[in-house]
């Protein structure tokens, strides 16, 4: 009988139900703002026990006067989808939080939803969430967090050719190879050249590693074209 006791895993939701009150006892008693600062303190220190290192996991609300754009989202949103975005909000509240770098300890800067951000500082969304933005939190290297929005856009089908020509060029320039290039951006060899070709060839061509891209891609667009000279060789 003690052995079968020992045995039998300990049931703790009586304790956690208790715990739970008990908290929200604490929190009814505080201000909105210590409230939220109390939640997110809770939520990231619930995160540290969970099986989930998804950023989705963990969501903040911050301020919105503490983030901020970020200075290389090609991504534009015709007015009739900002009116969508902004009626979905409007009427299922976020749904989705905002992808964000944590600058400092108090500060943010968009990865992705620089949209539902601006929707979220209209004064009637504003008002119902108190001036509050949802984030989850990414910590990467700028690089990688332009990267990071370029993969959400494409895969939204929404970017900008002379923007997205911009950012191949500053990946380039940060070091990116092509091959990196077009696995994290999820491009073809040809399209990062036709990009790059867009933003002038002596700035986009500086690096080494891209000389045999150019190759391959004269060769594949160019060679090819070429008419045959009078001994019906092509040129």
């Amino acid at each position: 009988m003690e052995r079968d006791k020992a045995n039998t895993p300990r049931n703790y939701n009586s304790e956690l139900d208790d715990l739970i009150e008990w908290i929200r006892q604490l929190l009814d008693n505080m201000g909105l703002d210590e409230r939220v600062q109390a939640l997110n303190r809770i939520r990231e220190e619930l995160s540290k026990s969970s099986p989930f290192n998804d950023p989705v996991d963990l969501v903040l609300w911050i301020p919105a006067e503490n983030v901020q754009a970020n200075d290389y989202n090609p991504n534009l949103v015709a007015p009739d989808e900002m009116e969508l975005l902004y009626t979905s909000i409007r009427l299922d509240d976020f749904t989705q939080p905002i992808v964000s770098y944590r600058i400092d300890g108090d500060h943010y800067e968009i990865t992705d939803g620089f949209h539902r951000n601006k929707v979220g500082r209209y004064p009637d969304i504003a008002e119902k969430h108190h001036g509050y933005l949802p984030l989850s939190i990414i910590d990467k290297p700028l690089d990688e967090r332009i990267g990071s929005t370029i993969r959400h856009n494409r895969a939204r089908g929404t970017h900008q050719i002379r923007s997205m020509s911009d950012i191949v060029v500053t990946l380039t320039k940060m070091g990116w190879s092509d091959e990196k290039i077009g696995e994290n951006l999820g491009m073809e060899l040809d399209e990062i050249i036709r990009l790059k070709q867009i933003s002038g060839l002596k700035e986009a061509f500086q690096n080494h590693e891209f000389s045999k891209s150019w190759v391959e891609f004269e060769r594949k667009y160019y060679k090819q074209e070429c008419p045959p000279d009078k001994e019906g060789k092509k040129k």
